[in-house]
């Protein structure tokens, strides 16, 4: 064979192996653009109960309460995305939530503690239990899934002995612990304090994994910990600090809940884990590490709020929405799994 004969070949053979087919393309895009994935199912979702409830779903007044209902589990899929980057889970989240919110309420109530303090006093609360968390990971070296199970005992107990068997009403709470429930009106489209705060806080978080060494050094541990040591990444300290700072946003998250629900009770939002968990994994982040955008887990979070008010407004009876919400959980963990094969 001679050298023209050979180039041919060669060129040719270069030009096969190049070739994608559309899925191997659209592979390749959902890799590098996580939060896509998501951003297609919230439409899907729009559009089929838009049919099934005869357009009901889509009216201003309808959406304001959807972006309403998201902005809990928005808030907590803050926390818990932090720490699936690194490839840990929290399953304690909504019970520190629920534990904060009645520190929080009963700090004002039954001592007198002013409003604002109160709520600092609280959101300190959840840093510490988030500290405990996360020292039990790094320094006793416990998995995550076994820590967060214990402590999600512990505080779903912790809760119910200081609320003593009752909640705190409305009347009964601070105008302060109340100000995230707020609503006013944008051109028929209702929004509330505790909305805004929460977007605000995806777009400060959005910034600090994005362009902060410690975003950085998250993604790297989540990844390969043992390649991130190897750079000199203290693995235990980043581990730890993101523990710390989900359990921060818990209790920014406790606050939150008494605005929305208007009451600080020991039962309320009972599937705020799995629900949290449903929203990041939706949202494009892997259960694996490394890999996902925060954005992806507002996109979740408002995917499961639009599940929940389109079985409600269609009429659907709600135990499909337990049936919607695992097989989510299933096509997205397998999504993942398919999508992190992807050559780029």
């Amino acid at each position: 064979m001679n050298d023209a004969t050979a180039a041919v070949g060669y060129d040719a053979a270069e030009e096969f192996s190049g070739r994608q087919t559309p899925l191997k393309k659209l592979q390749g895009i959902l890799h590098s653009y996580p939060w896509l994935s998501p951003a297609i199912v919230l439409l899907l979702a729009i559009v089929l109960f838009a049919f099934l409830s005869d357009g009901k779903t889509n009216t201003l007044a309808n959406l304001g309460t959807v972006t309403q209902q998201a902005s809990v589990i928005g808030t907590l899929a803050i926390g818990q995305t932090l720490i699936i980057l690194t490839a840990g889970i929290d399953l304690s989240c909504a019970q520190i939530m629920v534990f904060t919110s009645m520190v929080m309420a009963k700090m004002s109530f039954d001592q007198g503690i002013p409003g604002g303090l109160a709520v600092v006093l609280a959101i300190i609360v959840g840093g510490l239990a988030g500290t405990f968390n996360g020292f039990l990971i790094t320094k006793v070296k416990l998995p995550p899934f076994i820590v967060t199970l214990g402590s999600l005992g512990i505080f779903a107990g912790l809760k119910l002995l200081y609320a003593t068997g009752r909640s705190i009403q409305n009347n009964e709470l601070n105008k302060v612990h109340l100000w995230l429930g707020h609503r006013f009106s944008l051109g028929g489209y209702g929004i509330t304090s505790g909305v805004l705060l929460m977007l605000v806080m995806y777009g400060i978080f959005a910034y600090v994994l994005r362009y902060t060494a410690w975003g950085t050094h998250l993604y790297a541990v989540g990844d390969d910990p043992d390649a991130a040591r190897l750079a000199g990444i203290s693995t235990n300290r980043v581990l730890l600090s993101v523990y710390i700072v989900a359990g921060v946003v818990f209790g920014i998250a406790g606050w939150l809940l008494i605005g929305r629900v208007q009451t600080a009770g020991p039962n309320v939002f009972e599937d705020g884990n799995l629900q949290s968990i449903t929203a990041v994994v939706i949202g494009g982040t892997s259960l694996f590490g490394g890999r996902g955008r925060i954005i992806g887990s507002l996109l979740g979070a408002l995917i499961v709020a639009v599940v929940d008010n389109g079985l409600s407004v269609s009429g659907i009876d709600q135990a499909y929405k337990v049936v919607s919400i695992g097989a989510l959980i299933i096509l997205a963990v397998s999504a993942d799994q398919w999508i992190r094969k992807a050559r780029v």
